[in-house]
């Protein structure tokens, strides 16, 4: 694919028009559409700014694509997984996480994974199903995958969640208030040095991370991934320590470390 193939491509994508990009670039409309002609290529400044405003490298619009490929937003049904954490937890007489489950399922009603279609459930059940397919079945820690993320979007109390106080106090500690630039990383640091506390919920956190490095080359923008990288590398080995020193954690730790890792070293080759 061309460099003008490209450009209209991610142009596109990303649902502008030509007098849209234009309009960011300071340039006329037609000056984009002659380069999506490949009558004219821009110039290197006009490739970092096109860059920029369609948040991908410079090398993903003036490299040629010799093959694209399919990408999927989910890799299971979450509706089975329901089913699965569902029929788990009568199995094993996991009280917690049977309510847990339906509420998760009712607080994020409606809610999406960030720029997809993808139901936000699907993101608690997968923690939980990583979690089981790991023989971790604690109803606490299963439960509190479900409902960990409920108080921060969800607006809901901690307090009504219908599920026993080991749990509350799980979600509790992976609840992180909202932050700004100014106070972004002293909030991290002490949500962070909380969590490490606890080894469960450390376990849940990385979890949690792991779900959200599959995810984040379609989810976040450029600046964000750089983000989660560098938060990833700062506070994770801790928290991977932690699960490596309990016991009944020992071959999760060993998982979690490879799958945070080698997910990091990709992104880290592509971008």
């Amino acid at each position: 694919m061309s460099i003008g193939t490209n450009i209209k491509s991610l142009r596109e994508e990303r649902k502008l028009t030509q007098e849209q990009v234009a309009e960011a670039l300071g340039i006329s409309f037609q000056a984009v559409s002659s380069w999506e002609r490949d009558e004219y290529k821009p110039d290197t400044e006009k490739l970092i700014r096109l860059a920029e405003v369609f948040d991908v490298s410079v090398s993903a619009i003036v490299e040629e694509k010799k093959n694209t490929f399919k990408t999927k937003e989910t890799i299971y049904n979450w509706e089975h997984m329901k089913v699965y954490v569902k029929t788990t937890a009568k199995n094993f007489k996991l009280r917690d996480t049977l309510k847990a489950v339906d509420y998760a399922v009712t607080a994020h009603e409606g809610q999406k994974r960030k720029r997809s279609t993808v139901p936000y459930i699907y993101h608690p059940l997968n923690l939980a199903c990583h979690a089981l397919s790991m023989d971790i079945v604690e109803d606490d820690v299963i439960a509190a995958c479900m409902l960990h993320d409920v108080v921060e979007d969800c607006g809901r109390k901690l307090s009504d969640l219908p599920v026993g106080d080991d749990t509350k106090e799980l979600v509790r500690l992976l609840t992180c208030e909202e932050t700004t630039d100014k106070n972004r990383e002293q909030v991290l640091k002490a949500y962070y040095e909380n969590i490490a506390k606890n080894p469960k919920a450390a376990l849940i956190k990385c979890l949690d991370r792991c779900n959200n490095l599959t995810t984040m080359s379609w989810g976040l923008s450029r600046e964000k991934i750089y983000r989660m990288i560098r938060e990833t590398e700062t506070y994770f080995p801790t928290l991977l320590g932690v699960i490596k020193a309990t016991p009944e954690y020992n071959s999760a730790a060993w998982l979690l470390k490879y799958q945070m890792e080698s997910m990091l070293d990709i992104y880290k080759r592509l971008m």
